[in-house]
């Protein structure tokens, strides 16, 4: 049996037209907006080789899927702090091997 978790994908049309695969990273709820984010990667890497990472507000309820641009800071603090949080619960737990 595979244990592997399954990862959930689609796909972009990126801005120059061609189609990119997207890898889902996480979705959350806000309670403070009360809109839904998900949080993706196309898997590239910057100058820095950091992995680059995209935001979007999505309606889960809706059929097809549409990724609406998040507009505020106050939204993308939001999600700076959540994946602050993830990258430093990734990293706590390699150091306690």
């Amino acid at each position: 049996m595979d244990n592997m978790e399954e990862k959930m994908t689609f796909k972009v049309i990126n801005d120059e037209g061609k189609e990119v695969e997207c890898e889902v990273l996480f979705t959350f709820e806000s309670d403070e907006t009360k809109k839904n984010y998900i949080v993706y990667t196309d898997n590239t890497l910057d100058e820095e080789g950091n992995t680059k990472v995209y935001a979007s507000i999505y309606e889960p309820e809706q059929d097809e899927t549409k990724l609406l641009p998040i507009e505020t800071d106050k939204e993308w603090k939001i999600i700076e702090t959540i994946l602050e949080e993830l990258q430093n619960e990734v990293q706590g737990k390699g150091s306690e091997e």
